[in-house]
């Protein structure tokens, strides 16, 4: 199909990152919760030595953890301390990373569907589908990862003290900053988890969509309507929300941690940041954010192929 994928996967894409913005900025809040450079300088100075010298003396002074907060009270937080406003905070950074990211990835993945499928049976195996899910993921996340840096960072701006927010005013006003202040280098910091995440949610959500579609109408459950797009993306959106809410978690803490001229970084890396969170909070930590990473990523999902079958049935005749 050529340029058609990209712009019918593009259009799905924007609109369904749009629609679903506040979920994923929730998400992006719980993941940070309990991470060791809290913006809380009683706290920041005391829990690392509590959370990685575990022989230490036993008058050490104890320091309780936050509680953990969930989703519906984050965002009613959100809403209060910042303005309904600020769960969009972002926004223009997701449109930029869906124009960028999804309608790469999209496009490559209908054009290697289209180049894999068999011409006989006009289907194309498992395997297939997820090997073409995991290249075009690693190349639409190499390609977006600028936006994916600046859309994380101006989700989460709102969690730091006045003094220490970056306050971007826009996507390109991050970019712009960025560039300026932390080098060329910093629009690609976390690309590896990027990549890494971009190909686990791609080869599971896009494959997984496509397989499940294929269950439903072979087993003649439904008919190929909106009933069975919206089954079928549902079950994507939990398969790929299962899949990549570990990388998702390392991804948000490094891409969102703040690098000062002359100091050592909180992390050195993505297994660096990985061990850190586990030593101190524990190996679920991992799964922060997930229930509003099911609750954004079922939405996105089924929104993104919803629109995406409607937007192939109007450019059907082009």
């Amino acid at each position: 199909m050529g340029v058609k994928g990209f712009v019918e996967g593009g259009i799905a894409s924007v609109v369904a990152g749009g629609s679903t913005h506040p979920l994923d900025l929730i998400k992006v809040r719980m993941q940070l919760q309990g991470e060791t450079q809290v913006p809380n300088p009683a706290v920041q100075s005391l829990r690392p030595a509590l959370a990685f010298h575990t022989a230490a003396p036993s008058s050490a002074i104890h320091v309780p953890k936050p509680a953990r907060v969930g989703p519906i009270s984050i965002g009613v937080r959100i809403a209060q301390a910042e303005g309904v406003v600020a769960l969009f905070s972002g926004v223009s950074a997701t449109v930029l990373r869906q124009t960028l990211y999804s309608t790469t990835r999209m496009g490559l993945y209908d054009i290697l569907k289209q180049k894999w499928t068999d011409p006989e049976t006009h289907t194309m195996p498992l395997g297939r589908k997820i090997g073409a899910g995991l290249i075009a993921g690693a190349i639409g996340a190499a390609v977006g990862n600028p936006a994916d840096v600046a859309m994380v960072r101006m989700q989460a701006d709102g969690r730091l003290p006045l003094a220490q927010r970056r306050n971007y005013t826009s996507v390109i006003d991050a970019i712009t900053r960025m560039s300026r202040q932390e080098g060329i280098t910093s629009l690609w910091r976390g690309s590896s988890l990027t990549v890494n995440r971009a190909m686990l949610v791609t080869a599971s959500q896009l494959a997984s969509y496509d397989q499940f579609k294929e269950m439903i109408l072979e087993k003649e459950v439904m008919k190929d309507g909106l009933g069975t797009h919206v089954a079928a993306s549902f079950a994507a959106g939990f398969v790929a929300a299962v899949a990549s809410n570990p990388v998702d978690v390392i991804k948000t803490r490094v891409m969102n941690m703040k690098v000062e001229a002359g100091e050592k970084p909180p992390y050195t890396g993505a297994l660096d940041c990985a061990i850190k969170t586990v030593r101190a909070e524990g190996p679920m930590a991992l799964y922060k954010g997930f229930i509003p990473t099911i609750s954004r990523q079922g939405p996105f999902t089924v929104v993104l192929f919803v629109t995406l079958e409607q937007v192939r049935k109007l450019m059907k005749d082009f």
